[in-house]
């Protein structure tokens, strides 16, 4: 009884010592894993994708540049306010066009962006390229690869201690479960309280880099229209339902709204 008091105390204090806030949504995760491993291996994968794959040039990619780097000044001036500027410290931007007709894209630890060129048809422009991106990119930014590695982790009772390397074989493997090699990698294995998140917190992003955000609706309504009733985009498959969808955007529109005018935006 003692023993097991004790263990339980210690996964407590685990959890609390571990637990890490969002500071645009206010979500808390447990996040026990090596950031700096995580990222590493993330930029192998991704280095691995550019060389399986064909990179786009041209004007279709500097779209994708360029918003992306709307979308990332967007968040260091925003860590930068709140005094959180060190969360974004080792980041090394890079912003891809992949030629696929896979409807995907794609945030590493680290923030290394891929865009497949079949998703193009359905953002249109850079307000929809700003929808797609910035909620990737959340997913970066909110720590979401290391909380379903740490999830992973406890589960398998690697999970002992705050920082945990993951370089044994079996934390090898989860990483490799949550981002699959090469070309697969992107199949990210995100959860839906994590695609709800990316929603909201890509959103605000959108907006804070100057993205109307109201064009958000619009764009998951054509990502929707794209399945034609036959098997989702891989985007979409671990994603709330559209109606959950839309309804959370529309909560959080006013707030939205208010860092799109702050951005310059009309309203």
């Amino acid at each position: 009884m003692k023993i097991t008091h004790l263990l339980g105390i210690g996964a407590t204090a685990l959890a609390v010592a571990a637990c890490t806030t969002n500071p645009i949504t206010g979500r808390s995760s447990l996040q026990i894993a090596n950031n700096s491993e995580i990222e590493a291996m993330a930029l192998q994968q991704y280095r691995q994708t550019l060389t399986e794959s064909k990179v786009v040039t041209g004007s279709q990619a500097q779209s994708v540049k360029n918003v992306g780097n709307r979308i990332k000044n967007a968040a260091e001036k925003y860590y930068a306010s709140i005094g959180r500027s060190a969360d974004l410290a080792n980041y090394k931007w890079e912003f891809n066009l992949l030629q696929d007709k896979q409807i995907n894209a794609w945030c590493m630890p680290g923030g290394k962006v891929a865009v497949y060129s079949g998703i193009l048809p359905i953002t249109k422009d850079d307000t929809g390229l700003a929808v797609v991106m910035g909620h990737e990119v959340s997913h970066a930014l909110a720590g979401h690869g290391n909380e379903r590695i740490s999830q992973a982790m406890v589960a398998q009772g690697l999970g002992t201690a705050s920082g945990l390397a993951i370089k044994n074989q079996k934390a090898a493997a989860i990483f490799q479960t949550v981002y699959p090699i090469g070309s697969q990698v992107a199949l990210l294995k995100y959860g839906r309280n994590q695609e709800s998140e990316a929603d909201k917190m890509g959103l605000y992003l959108m907006s804070m880099a100057g993205y109307d955000p109201r064009q958000a609706i619009p764009f998951w309504n054509r990502m929707e229209a794209s399945s034609s009733g036959a098997r989702q985009p891989e985007f979409l498959s671990t994603h709330p339902s559209p109606g959950t969808r839309v309804q959370g955007i529309q909560n959080d529109l006013p707030q939205a709204l208010a860092y799109y005018k702050a951005a310059g935006g009309k309203i």
